[in-house]
């Protein structure tokens, strides 16, 4: 499997969890920054929807990140999950 492949099925995992926890499915975007041996999967949502992505304490997105990083030990690769404006 290409490393292509690999960070674009961590994308759409995590705008699949994303769309499930945010109620403006519309307004979730996935973006990847990839480099070399490192790739960045940078999560976007709704302003106002930040909070509930992020968690209380910020559990939610720790256990996103977790799945992130399990997958990218799968795929030989750093894959960093970011949330601007959080």
């Amino acid at each position: 499997m290409s490393t292509r492949n690999s960070v674009q099925n961590v994308k759409d995992m995590v705008e699949k969890i994303a769309k499930t926890i945010v109620d403006k499915e519309d307004e979730v975007k996935v973006n990847i920054v990839e480099g070399e041996r490192t790739a960045i999967v940078e999560l976007r949502v709704n302003k106002d929807e930040v909070g509930k992505v992020i968690g209380k304490n910020g559990k939610i997105v720790k256990s996103i990140r977790a799945l992130v990083s399990a997958a990218s030990a799968k795929y030989n690769k750093r894959i960093i999950l970011e949330v601007p404006d959080a």
